[in-house]
């Protein structure tokens, strides 16, 4: 298993808040699931240039960070539904700001693919 060589400094706020969202489609899924979009079918069909296996592997990090809980159904076939967890409603002011701040300044920031 691959170990990075460069400890990261979890005494800083940042770090910390990008290690919890930090990655392309965290903020996303935390804003889709906060809107009621809770299966992982549902969440890969609102981000279909995202694959299956980044967004199930991006959702087993917010749960493990306790962003998000996961809640398994006894049913066949099984259903799986996504909540935020209060932890995870904290970030929802955060992802606003990002949000508004994307929306004002995107005609001039020059993204490239």
């Amino acid at each position: 298993m691959y170990e990075k060589k460069i400890p990261k400094d979890l005494n800083c706020g940042i770090v910390v808040t990008m290690e919890v969202i930090g990655g392309k489609w965290k903020t996303c899924l935390i804003n889709d699931i906060n809107k009621g979009i809770r299966r992982p079918g549902e969440l890969h069909r609102a981000h279909p240039e995202a694959s299956l296996r980044v967004i199930s592997q991006q959702l087993l990090e917010l749960e493990k960070n306790n962003i998000i809980e996961k809640k398994i159904f006894p049913v066949l076939p099984p259903k799986v539904e996504y909540s935020l967890t209060e932890t995870g409603k904290t970030l929802l002011p955060l992802i606003a700001q990002m949000l508004s701040w994307g929306n004002e300044y995107r005609s001039i920031i020059n993204i490239s693919d």
